[in-house]
């Protein structure tokens, strides 16, 4: 069996973030082999926090990556926002919205290591929570804003519009998405199952307020318009102003969106 140093101790707990003599005994088992005792830790590891996966991770951190018209977001989630602040955590979301970029979503699988490892070394219920990207069309405009706090992303934004060549008004629509959040490019995309119930809660309201009951079905539908206008992008109004998104776009029009939101799934 080769010796097991506490140099090579170290090294192991530097590389995993696990205790030392968690690391002695995985050596251990290992000979000495540092790649196959990490592969020991990561396994035991797993399996301790596979116990928090029911914890909230309301925290996190969202980074972007962008080359010409292609841009990658991701939403690296995690319980604490004293693990999110932290460079390991931040590198990693990075290192995930690299590896969206150069091979979509799906190649996060391509990091799922560093993952697992920083899973072992924080002990907390960390996920990725939404990885997208975004090629946008010939002739399109494409936009990626992100807004940092405490030195990571926590409000991010990708945005293509079509029918324009105007940089700053796709960026103008970008910082909007950011600030009012809608849901839905259009009204057919919101939950019919809650757009039920809000038009039972308007009949509902209406009704106590003593409004004549041939007067309810029109003053019910303009609470209905009121309630899509805050979810549905083209009909917000630009930063809670009366012009609507839709109206400062003109002939132009939002083709997509995604939004990654630190606090919101």
């Amino acid at each position: 069996m080769s010796e097991v140093t506490a140099k090579d101790v170290k090294a192991l707990r530097d590389a995993t973030g696990a205790g030392m003599m968690d690391c002695k005994k995985a050596l251990l088992a290992a000979e000495g082999d540092r790649d196959k005792a990490a592969r020991i830790l990561r396994e035991k590891g797993l399996t301790k926090v596979a116990a928090l996966e029911d914890r909230e991770n309301n925290e996190g951190a969202v980074a972007m990556a962008t080359a010409g018209s292609v841009a990658a977001m991701v939403q690296l989630k995690s319980e604490t926002d004293f693990s999110a602040k932290a460079e390991d955590f931040i590198a990693l979301a990075q290192k995930l919205a690299d590896a969206v970029l150069a091979g979509g979503p799906e190649a996060v699988s391509e990091v799922a290591e560093d993952l697992d490892n920083l899973k072992i070394a924080k002990r907390e219920n960390i996920e990725i929570g939404s990885a997208v990207r975004f090629e946008a069309a010939e002739g399109n405009v494409l936009d990626a804003y992100l807004h940092i706090q405490d030195g990571r992303g926590v409000n991010g934004v990708l945005v293509e519009v079509t029918g324009t060549d105007d940089a700053d008004l796709v960026h103008e629509v970008a910082l909007h998405i950011a600030f009012a959040k809608p849901t839905a490019m259009s009204r057919d995309e919101v939950s019919d199952e809650l757009a039920a119930k809000a038009r039972l809660s308007f009949e509902d309201l209406t009704r106590k307020e003593g409004k004549p009951e041939q007067a309810v079905p029109k003053i019910v539908e303009g609470r209905m318009g009121a309630w899509y206008a805050e979810r549905v992008l083209p009909e917000q109004g630009m930063f809670g102003e009366k012009q609507t998104v839709d109206d400062r776009l003109g002939d132009a029009s939002v083709v997509r969106f995604a939004q990654a939101i630190i606090g919101e799934s």
